[in-house]
């Protein structure tokens, strides 16, 4: 009880009110049991097919194919059984309480749509990936290993290219920042970080919600900054540059690449005899394993975003922009201002928006 008076306490401190409090929780908490609800549903279904009969009975009709159809088609079918397994629930945290709670601008039609596009990318991803390693395994059964490290290792990499080129444009649309005044402003703000990038866009993210963000995708020369349009409209040049600061913040110390070479290593030590039967034993593996370093991925994921919230500090020097931005992100995108501990050290990726303006108050005393 202390530790939750001391969270809402920091919240009213950092400028939020009851009302904002109250709204956080009643959009956050029933989504946290449905999303372990959902994992679980992942984890019983995965485990069915690698121990129980599901795997039988995907991969019966099957068995007419060439092992390579099979290792292709067998992991696309897994992702959409799971995916129609967890259909009512993303229904509900992906649409429903989203329109209830203001955010949605989709008819259920569209975010449908939205939910086919997510599906066929990731059957296509999912199929490669563990189509290959199963392909390499199948044809070099004594050397696989030595050839599919850097191969998985190459993939992850290759995917941390793709979104700005092949991934992105499936799901929104482009346009250069018209005001290129603030264009250069955000180039020139890049080239400080030691961040040059090739283009300032602006993603039409108001035609499916009305939360805030933006970011720094793509690496070397696909690397471009997106702004959401519902951030655009919404702050100030100051409060927009503060946000776009934290982004090449995260690029400015390597987290992107950090991250990147972790997932290459995580890939490079699968392992996947030449049988497509072992699909499924690999994915309950990976999420396993996933789900035991959760709270190690949470902490280091906070660690990386505190050092890029001092990164946009040192490159903006604007603390009552700070301050202002993360609120009205926090506002709208109905972030959670007081979680309780648990969630907090599993699954939280950010600090908290209190914390973070409590920090930058430190840094502006300092």
């Amino acid at each position: 009880m202390t530790r939750s008076v001391d969270r809402a306490f920091t919240a009213l401190n950092a400028g939020f009110t009851e009302v904002d409090l109250d709204r956080s929780r009643r959009y956050r908490r029933p989504g946290y049991a449905l999303e372990a609800t959902g994992l679980s549903l992942d984890l019983l279904v995965l485990a069915l097919a690698a121990f129980g009969p599901l795997g039988d009975a995907l991969f019966s009709p099957l068995e007419g194919l060439p092992w390579w159809g099979a290792a292709l088609v067998y992991p696309a079918l897994l992702v959409v059984v799971l995916a129609t397994v967890a259909l009512p629930i993303r229904v509900w945290t992906g649409w429903a309480r989203e329109r209830r709670f203001g955010l949605s601008t989709q008819s259920l039609a569209g975010w449908f749509g939205d939910r086919a596009k997510s599906l066929a990318v990731e059957i296509v991803l999912t199929a490669a990936v563990l189509g290959g390693l199963v392909a390499l395994a199948h044809k070099l059964p004594d050397a696989w290993p030595a050839v599919a490290a850097p191969a998985a290792a190459a993939t992850v990499v290759l995917l941390a290219f793709a979104p700005p080129v092949a991934l992105e444009p499936i799901f929104n649309r482009f346009e250069p920042l018209a005001d290129e005044r603030l264009a250069g402003e955000l180039r020139a703000l890049a080239d400080r970080a030691g961040v040059p990038i090739r283009d300032v866009l602006v993603a039409d993210a108001s035609r499916r919600t009305r939360k805030q963000n933006a970011y720094v995708s793509g690496l070397g020369s696909t690397r471009r900054v997106v702004v959401f349009d519902t951030l655009l409209d919404a702050v100030g040049a100051r409060q927009l540059k503060l946000v776009v600061a934290h982004e090449l913040g995260h690029r400015r110390d390597g987290h992107v690449a950090k991250l990147t070479a972790a997932g290459a290593v995580g890939m490079a030590g699968a392992d996947a005899p030449g049988d497509p039967r072992i699909v499924p034993f690999v994915l309950v593996a990976g999420l396993v394993l996933q789900l035991a370093l959760l709270p190690l991925a949470s902490a280091v994921s906070r660690r990386f975003e505190r050092a890029a919230d001092r990164a946009s500090l040192d490159l903006t020097h604007d603390l009552e922009a700070f301050e202002e931005a993360h609120r009205e992100l926090a506002r709208t995108n109905i972030s959670d201002l007081d979680p309780s501990r648990a969630v907090y050290l599993t699954i939280f990726t950010h600090p908290t928006s209190p914390e973070r303006i409590a920090a930058a108050r430190a840094w502006g005393e300092a």
